[in-house]
This record gives structure tokens, C-alpha cells and sequence, in this order.
């Protein structure tokens, strides 16, 4: 029993429409002629809904010329397109056959004043319409394609730093050396003309003693 629910579980659709007895609805079903596909639509009031699963089906009946036609489609079937809600009519029951015995306007059910035409869809595979929800997300996404962008611009600056760095490292050192070579070429000139100065006055010193050692003998 669990292959054959498996199995049914796959043919299931994801979603399916909410089908209320009493209400107007169009049906799209596919016809295969031959080659081609074409959609035709059935309209009319849903007079039952039974089954369940795979199984469950709806029966739509129509006047078309005075005569009454019934048609029962698969709910879950992919021959059925989509069904789509005309009008919203008053039922108290869950089949109305007994709209096959009346004529004109009395085949038709009551119309519901101010309610809302919806087409509501019931989710029955409720997995399946998560993953297409998280599926369809990474496409949205888009910024992904701007990061390395960044990353480049911030390694173009980061390898332009350093050789700005060392050109000002290397151009200071130079610079201030032939300032303190300068420095010291001055303290030597200075230290020399001193010196020559100093010379002199030790000779001046030198004669004037001379001198009174021969005031001092005569």
C-alpha cells in the first residue's frame, strides 16, 4: 500500500483550485486533435464534488440548446488547465440534481450579493512549493558580481602604499647628510682659524719678554 500512495503522491498536483458546490466556473480543458492541442472551455454550475487524492473529480453542468449536458473532470488530471470562478451562487446542500428537473432560470442556482470573485487555490505538496520558493531566490540575487570589484580596488591600493612609503624614507637621509658634513667642515675651518689667532699672540708674548730680558742687562 505505501508503493501505490507513493506513486499517487507523484501525480499529485502542487496546487489545485477551490472548488465550492453551487458556484459558476469556466473549465480549460486540452483536446489532441490529430497533431495539435488546443484548449476548449466548459462552462456551467458545480452540482457535486466527490472523491479524494488522485480520485477526486467534479461534475459541471450546463444547458447548451434546452438540453442539459454534464461533464465530470479529473481534478488533479493535466488534461484540466485551470478552472476559473464566474460567480459565487447559494447552495445548502452537497449535490443538486435536483436542478435536472428544472427549466430557464430555475436551473440556476442563487446568486451570492457582494461576494468576491477570487480564483483561491489550495497547496497540497507543501515541500515541493518551499524548494521552488528557495529555488528562485539565488537568481534574484545580484550583487554577488560586485564583490571582487572591491577586492581589487582595495589590493591596488594596499601594493600602492608601500613604495610611496619608501621613496620618502629613502630621499630623508639623503637629504640631511650633506648638512651635517657641512656642520663639521665649519667646526673645523673655525677650529683652525682659532688656532692661527692663537699663534700670534703667543709671539707678540714672546718678543715683549725679549725685550725687557735686555732692558734688564743693559
Amino acid at each position: 500500500m505505501d508503493i501505490i500512495k507513493s506513486i499517487e503522491h507523484e501525480q499529485l498536483k502542487n496546487k489545485i483550485p477551490e472548488l465550492k458546490v453551487g458556484n459558476t466556473v469556466k473549465v480549460h480543458v486540452r483536446i489532441k486533435e490529430g497533431n495539435k492541442e488546443r484548449i476548449q472551455v466548459f462552462e456551467g454550475i458545480i452540482i457535486k464534488v466527490q472523491g479524494g487524492g488522485v480520485n477526486q473529480t467534479f461534475t459541471v453542468r450546463k444547458i447548451s440548446y434546452g438540453v442539459g449536458v454534464e461533464k465530470t473532470f479529473l481534478v488533479h488530471s493535466p488534461l484540466v488547465e485551470k478552472v476559473e470562478l464566474v460567480r459565487v451562487g447559494k447552495a445548502r446542500r452537497a449535490r443538486l440534481f435536483y436542478l435536472r428537473d428544472r427549466i430557464g432560470k430555475a436551473a440556476k442556482t442563487k446568486e451570492m450579493v457582494g461576494a468576491r470573485i477570487e480564483d483561491k487555490e489550495i497547496v497540497i505538496k507543501e515541500d515541493l512549493a518551499e524548494e521552488e520558493s528557495v529555488a528562485e531566490e539565488p537568481v534574484v540575487e545580484t550583487p554577488v558580481a560586485e564583490e571582487p570589484v572591491v577586492e581589487e580596488t582595495k589590493a591596488e591600493e594596499t601594493v600602492a602604499e608601500p613604495p610611496a612609503v619608501e621613496e620618502t624614507k629613502a630621499e630623508t637621509p639623503e637629504a640631511e647628510a650633506p648638512v651635517v658634513e657641512e656642520k663639521v667642515e665649519t667646526t673645523e675651518k673655525n677650529d683652525t682659524e682659532t688656532a692661527k689667532e692663537a699663534v700670534p699672540e703667543v709671539e707678540e708674548v714672546k718678543e715683549e719678554e725679549t725685550k725687557t730680558e735686555e732692558s734688564k742687562a743693559e
